[in-house]
C-alpha cells in the first residue's frame, strides 16, 4: 500500500474526532449500554467520513476503497469495540449494496442522509435461526399491488434501536435459496416494525443490538435495491468489504493493548523485578506483535487486489479468520500478564477480552471462513440439492 497525503489527512481528521468527541465519553457509554449514534454519526458525516468511497452526487468523496480501509484501521484508536462496529455497519454493511445497485431516487432518500450522518442505518440479515447461513433466512416479502408486505424477524441487529432505516434481506419468491432473495430499504418507523428488546451482550456493551419483529410491514415496491432475486448475490459481494473492514479494524486495538501491557508489566514488579523482564513475557509480546503485522499486510494485499478488480473473497476470508483468532490470542495473553488487575471489569484488558470474542462469530463465523477458503482451494465436499 502506497499512502498519499489524502490518506494521511483522513487519518488526522478521524483521529481528531476520536480524541475530542468519542474517547472522552466511551466509559460513560459503555456503562449506559448505548452511545448516541445520531450525534456521533453527524460529526463523522460532517467531516465526510461516512461516504469515503461513495459517489459524490450522493454526498460521498468518490475515493477508492483504500481510503475506506485507512478509516477502518484508524477506528481502532477508539477505546472500545462497540462504536467502531456501529460505524462499520453504517459505512460497509448497510449501505454498499444501495450505493452500487439502488435507483437514484432510493439513493437520494436513504443513502445521502446516511452519508451526511442524518440517518443511522442497520442491516437486517441475521435471524434467530440464520446467522452465518444467510441463505436460510425465513423473513418474507410478498408483493401486494404497489407494496412489499414483509413478515418475519431479525436478530443481532447492530444500531437496531436507533436506526432510521434497515437494509433488509428477505425472500421475495420461490426457487433456489440463493436466487429468491431481495434487498429492500425499510424505514424503521413503518407500521408493523417492532423493536422487541435491546439484547444484553457479553461485550460490545455500548452498541445497541436489537431483536426486531416484522408483522405485515408495508413498503413501496420502489424500495427494492437493484433487481428482485439478486439480494443474496449483492450481500455476498459486499461481504468482501465487510470482512476486510472487520480484519483491519482490529489491528490498531491489538497494538494498543500490547503497548498498554508493556507499560503495565514494566511498572509491575514481582519478586523484585519488572514482570516485563521475564523472557516468556517479552518474547510472547514480540511474537504477538509480529502476527498482528502479518494481519495488516494480508489486509493491505487484499485491498490492492480488490482495487485491481480481483475477486478477493478468499483473501478477505483469510484476513477475517486470522484477525478473529489473533484478537482472541492477544486479549487473552495480555489479560494473563495483567493478572488480577486485568480481570477487573473496568480494565482495558477486560473490555478488549469481552469485545474481541465477537470477531470470530459476527460477519461469518471462523468455521464459515474455513469453508469458503476450502471451497476456493477445491477441497470442500460438494453438497447436492442446495
Amino acid at each position: 500500500m502506497q499512502f498519499t497525503q489524502e490518506h494521511d489527512e483522513i487519518r488526522r481528521t478521524l483521529r481528531a474526532i476520536i480524541e475530542r468527541d468519542i474517547n472522552p465519553h466511551v466509559d460513560q457509554w459503555e456503562e449506559a449500554g448505548i452511545f448516541p449514534a445520531h450525534e456521533v454519526f453527524k460529526k463523522l458525516g460532517s467531516a465526510g467520513l461516512l461516504g469515503i468511497n461513495k459517489a459524490t452526487e450522493f454526498g460521498g468523496m468518490g475515493l477508492d476503497y483504500s481510503y475506506a480501509m485507512v478509516m477502518a484501521e484508524e477506528l481502532g484508536h477508539i477505546h472500545c469495540g462497540s462504536v467502531p462496529m456501529a460505524i462499520g455497519v453504517q459505512t460497509d454493511m448497510a449501505t454498499p449494496a444501495l450505493a452500487r445497485h439502488g435507483s437514484d431516487e432510493l439513493r437520494k432518500e436513504f443513502l445521502s442522509p446516511s452519508i451526511a450522518g442524518d440517518f443511522v442505518a442497520c442491516l437486517g440479515v441475521s435471524e434467530v435461526g440464520a446467522g452465518s447461513d444467510v441463505a436460510s433466512i425465513k423473513t418474507t416479502a410478498r408483493r401486494v399491488g404497489g407494496d412489499w408486505v414483509i413478515n418475519g424477524g431479525k436478530m443481532w441487529t447492530t444500531n437496531g434501536t436507533q436506526a432510521d432505516w434497515m437494509c433488509l434481506l428477505a425472500s421475495t419468491g420461490e426457487g433456489p435459496m440463493h436466487k429468491n432473495k431481495s434487498l429492500i430499504c425499510l424505514p424503521m418507523k413503518t407500521k408493523g416494525v417492532q423493536i422487541v428488546k435491546q439484547l444484553d451482550k457479553l461485550g460490545m456493551r455500548s452498541s445497541d443490538t436489537a431483536q426486531i419483529f416484522l408483522d405485515e410491514v408495508k413498503v413501496p415496491v420502489r424500495n427494492l435495491i437493484g433487481q428482485e432475486g439478486m439480494g443474496f448475490i449483492y450481500q455476498m459481494q459486499q461481504f468482501q468489504e465487510e470482512r476486510l473492514w472487520g480484519a483491519i479494524s482490529a489491528v490498531v486495538g491489538m497494538e494498543r493493548l500490547i503497548d498498554q501491557t508493556i507499560e503495565y508489566t514494566r511498572e509491575r514488579k514481582v519478586f523484585g523485578r519488572p514482570l516485563l523482564d521475564n523472557q516468556v513475557i517479552h518474547f510472547k509480546l514480540a511474537e504477538l506483535r509480529t502476527e498482528i503485522e502479518l494481519v495488516r499486510s494480508l489486509c493491505y494485499r487484499a485491498c490492492e487486489e480488490y482495487l485491481d478488480g480481483a475477486d478477493v473473497t478468499m483473501l478477505a476470508s483469510m484476513a477475517k479468520l486470522k484477525a478473529g483468532r489473533m484478537v482472541r490470542l492477544v486479549t487473552d495473553g495480555c489479560l494473563q500478564y495483567w493478572g488480577g488487575a486485568g480481570y477487573l471489569w473496568e480494565s482495558p484488558t477486560a473490555r478488549a477480552f469481552r469485545d474481541s470474542r465477537l470477531a470470530s462469530i459476527g460477519g461469518g463465523a471462523d468455521e464459515v471462513m474455513l469453508q469458503i477458503i476450502s471451497k476456493h482451494m477445491g477441497t470442500l465436499p460438494r453438497v447436492e440439492n442446495r
